[in-house]
């Protein structure tokens, strides 16, 4: 199955999602739905008992879920319960929710977003500008995130071309050049902002989000004047990039007295964490 890993936002929420090439079906999480419609602190458990329920009425629901990995709260890919769109409806359904509505036209509107992307591949790039600008983020942090994902591409890019493949190898590398120029882990970075399913680098300050593209664009420049291939020798690679963008940390801290690595996020306030200053 040909994937996609990403996010989308409904209500300043995020929801999993893997898009499916072959099929052109989109795949979301089960739990992440349940959160959103329930409001529930434990969705898995509401899930769990659904399931039940549902089985009992003789529902033929849960022989269409499909387990699939997604990234989990503590940063790890993890498999859990997903649903095509004509699947999740049928859950919808089940679930008393004044919230349910709103989401059915919501489904409608990715999956319709999705076919214009196909047709013109810069749609994407415009809404995805648009959902943080929804967020509140500014135009320089906009402007920063998108061309630090471009850096993140070509640097994965580069991987798949030359043996690494599966997606814990991805989180792997990924993790070492982090810990090396943050001196945290990629983990250890989420729980300090106060983050669980979310995507750090959506939550991170202007300054991570520059050292986080300088370390993954002189480790993708290493590897190719070195011509890594394998997990071990872009693991190598991945080491002596991130060291550069931590001698530039540590360069900047000295001259300014502040840390880059911070604890604030773009979390509502609601959520009762304090938003990031723009």
């Amino acid at each position: 199955m040909a994937k996609e890993n990403t996010m989308k936002i409904f209500e300043q929420k995020q929801v999993r999602t893997y898009w499916d090439e072959e099929k052109e079906l989109w795949f979301f999480s089960v739990i992440d739905v349940i959160e959103i419609l329930t409001g529930s602190t434990i969705p898995k458990r509401y899930w769990s008992d659904l399931k039940k329920k549902l089985a009992k009425e003789g529902s033929q629901v849960y022989d269409k879920i499909v387990r699939l990995k997604m990234q989990a709260d503590d940063g790890k890919m993890r498999e859990t319960d997903v649903a095509d769109t004509e699947t999740l409806l049928r859950i919808i359904q089940s679930i008393p929710s004044p919230k349910a509505e709103p989401f059915k036209q919501w489904l409608a509107k990715v999956g319709y977003e999705r076919m214009q992307e196909i047709a013109d591949p810069e749609q994407s790039l415009d809404r995805a500008r648009e959902n943080w600008q929804n967020l509140g983020r500014s135009e320089k942090w906009i402007q920063q995130r998108m061309s630090g994902q471009e850096t993140r591409n070509k640097l994965t890019d580069y991987w798949k071309k030359n043996d690494v493949e599966k997606s814990d190898e991805f989180a792997f590398l990924t993790n070492i050049i982090h810990q090396e120029w943050s001196g945290i882990s990629v983990k250890q970075h989420k729980n300090l902002k106060g983050l669980k399913t979310q995507n750090l680098r959506d939550h991170m300050s202007e300054a991570e989000l520059i050292f986080t593209a300088l370390a993954e664009l002189s480790t993708r420049q290493i590897a190719e004047a070195d011509k890594a291939k394998g997990v071990q020798q872009n693991s190598v690679a991945g080491k002596k990039g991130g060291k550069i963008a931590k001698n530039a940390r540590l360069a900047l801290e000295q001259k300014t007295g502040k840390k880059v690595i911070t604890a604030d996020n773009f979390l509502p306030v609601s959520v009762d964490k304090k938003k990031l200053k723009k």
